[in-house]
């Protein structure tokens, strides 16, 4: 399969940015659509990236971006969603289930037959949580195409990297607050690098036998959500006295965190982390060989000295 064109919807996103600047680099035409495109001046850098203004939501809008396209990635996804409804809201319903069987619709209309979808590691539909359900409720939907079209599904843990807002909402707090009242302190979490994650997407584009399959993404090893916490404050110079939460304080922290305009947590978050968000390696892709948390954090994280600054530089270019 010789690969051109592709279009990559939810690119402007942390990981999209990534996986077009991995697309660039094999001289691969990438189409980004966006409502706002003045907020995407380094993609616009980026040879071969085009970003069009367009609502992805419109079947028409989308079936026209998808003309002369070899291949479509789909990694639109939001962690937060105030409506309350069951089994999930309605801006978890369009973004992680209307949209892919809008994309599913348009690729059959025009005769695209290859997808690459973004789930969630844990994303079922009798899951715990909103966001969990609907990303189910999504994969689901993508999952019953796969006897008409070239698909596949890659199921990541939470993603790190220059630029993330994981690790980097910790060293924010941790800057701002002497004490860390931590709510799922024991939520277990696999960790992956984004450049591995971005490289993966990249790879299977045109390699048949990822045809059909559903992959997980995650790193070496096992963290708690209270280790990692302290991993950022070890590495930005402020370790703080963390205070693990019970689940009813948990939750008013949580409801009071989820009314911020972006909220670092809510209530749906802990609900999601009473799932461990971590593999048995039975799914993983193949040659999959993840890069540590410890090889990649200090480079965008400690990045106070020359050296440090050199190897953030050097993360993000992906080197």
């Amino acid at each position: 399969m010789e690969l051109k064109k592709v279009l990559l919807i939810g690119g402007t996103g942390f990981v999209g940015g990534w996986i077009a600047n991995r697309l660039s680099e094999r001289g691969i035409r990438v189409t980004i659509p966006t409502r706002h495109r003045d907020n995407t001046k380094q993609l616009i850098l980026l040879p071969t990236v085009y970003v069009v203004e367009a609502d992805v939501h419109d079947p028409k809008v989308l079936a026209s971006l998808m003309t002369g396209v070899d291949a479509v990635i789909n990694l639109v996804g939001i962690l937060h969603d105030g409506d309350s409804a069951k089994p999930y809201g309605k801006r978890f319903a369009a973004a992680h289930v209307d949209l892919p069987r809008k994309i599913l619709a348009a690729m059959k209309q025009t005769g695209v037959r290859r997808l690459v979808h973004m789930s969630a590691l844990r994303a079922a539909v009798d899951a715990p949580s909103a966001y969990l359900r609907s990303k189910g409720e999504g994969e689901a939907a993508v999952c019953a195409a796969m006897n008409e079209l070239d698909i596949t599904v890659f199921r990541p843990s939470v993603i790190f990297g220059p630029g993330d807002s994981f690790l980097n909402t910790f060293a924010t707090l941790l800057r701002l607050f002497p004490v860390m009242p931590l709510g799922g302190a024991g939520a277990r979490f696999q960790p992956v690098y984004v450049g591995d994650v971005a490289d993966a997407f990249a790879a299977c584009l045109t390699d048949h036998a990822t045809f059909g399959q559903t992959y997980e993404l995650c790193g070496p090893r096992v963290y708690s959500l209270r280790e990692l916490v302290d991993y950022t404050g070890e590495l930005i110079g402020q370790q703080r006295l963390v205070i693990n939460l019970p689940d009813t304080l948990a939750y008013l922290q949580a409801a009071f965190l989820g009314l911020l305009p972006n909220p670092p947590m809510s209530p749906d978050n802990l609900r999601s982390m009473q799932v461990e968000s971590v593999t048995d390696g039975r799914r993983n892709y193949p040659g999959w060989q993840p890069r540590s948390l410890e090889a990649v954090a200090p480079g965008y994280l400690s990045s106070s000295t020359p050296k440090l600054r050199l190897d953030s530089y050097r993360c993000r270019a992906g080197r």
